[in-house]
């Protein structure tokens, strides 16, 4: 299967971000053909420090290949270093209409968050998301829950111009993880797990030990001393259990009986050491990774290069198909 996905650079990734998607993208890359992208464009729809963004897009490409993402398995790329992208995006966004964009659940909570910056890229995000997944033919994107919307209309714009133009785009499929696919805040375990939030709230995937320790013994739990999974009425326990099950494997359902006697306390300090000694070697490689700079331009330089020669061959039927004049 042809798998496609992209990851923002802004932010902290944390262990939502890992069990909700970048996890299942080690998974695919040892079976599937795999295309992984540090969309750098989708962040100009918030002001950004141009020193910041460059920096915050190689310490990306060094989280990804630090949690196990391998360019010898996958082709990692930057967005921006690859201009069909931007060219898709217009040629589709002349396919969608602003009922559609307007409609969508995410411009309209960005819309309403920050009234000040309401720009023509917040709504029109989706379309630039759907030119990134349909020019490389994919298959199948691995996402969180959160992008499930985004997905539809990708699939919606391929229909309609595969009706209009003739068979030209595949209609992927959305590929969410059997769980984690929403792990919660810490803080607020009735909200999702979020990098823009206290962070507090949340375990990045670099966390030193101790913070992860302080972390989790001062995450929200709930009333009562049973240890026992109800997302309804125990959303702070729920929520630690199923951290617990996907970061070491055990059922949930074995928690339980473990943790039955032994308190919350006893449960978070035993999650404590559990995301301690899974991160440990994350923090061991990106240490490692940041000191070879050269490595990751080579990286990312043979990236673009793949994923642009794949581009091309989409463009040149796109171009074709909708009537502009070929300059082969």
């Amino acid at each position: 299967m042809k798998i496609f996905s992209g990851i923002q650079p802004t932010g902290k990734m944390h262990i939502g971000n890992y069990l909700g998607a970048i996890k299942q993208w080690v998974e695919f890359q040892q079976t599937d053909d795999c295309m992984f992208c540090v969309v750098d464009l989708h962040a100009l729809t918030i002001p950004q420090n141009p020193n910041a963004l460059r920096k915050a897009v190689a310490e990306k490409v060094i989280e990804l290949l630090s949690v196990g993402v391998d360019p010898a398995k996958s082709i990692l790329f930057v967005q921006s270093h690859v201009k069909e992208h931007t060219e898709l995006a217009w040629m589709l966004s002349t396919l969608t209409s602003m009922g559609e964009l307007e409609r969508m659940t995410q411009y309209k909570e960005k819309a309403r968050k920050n009234k000040a910056n309401q720009n023509a890229g917040l709504l029109t995000y989706p379309v630039l998301m759907a030119a990134d997944i349909l020019l490389y033919q994919t298959e199948g994107v691995p996402v969180g829950k959160d992008q499930g919307q985004h997905l539809e209309i990708t699939r919606d714009i391929a229909k309609r111009f595969n009706a209009r133009f003739g068979k030209t785009f595949v209609e992927p499929k959305t590929l969410f993880p059997k769980a984690g696919a929403k792990v919660l805040s810490l803080k607020d375990p009735k909200k999702k797990m979020s990098k823009s939030d206290d962070p507090e709230s949340y375990i990045a995937l670099f966390d030193e030990p101790e913070a992860i320790r302080k972390k989790i013994m001062s995450a929200v739990t709930d009333t009562g001393k049973e240890i026992r999974y109800n997302p309804e009425r125990k959303p702070g326990i729920s929520n630690l259990l199923l951290i617990y099950s996907l970061m070491n494997g055990k059922s949930i359902a074995e928690l339980e009986r473990q943790f039955k006697t032994k308190g919350y306390a006893a449960l978070k300090k035993s999650l404590a050491e559990i995301l301690i000694e899974t991160l440990e070697p994350f923090r061991r490689k990106q240490k490692e990774l940041q000191s070879r700079e050269l490595y990751i331009q080579e990286i990312l330089k043979q990236g673009a290069k793949k994923a642009s020669s794949l581009a091309e061959i989409t463009m040149k039927e796109v171009r074709k198909r909708m009537g502009l004049l070929g300059n082969e």
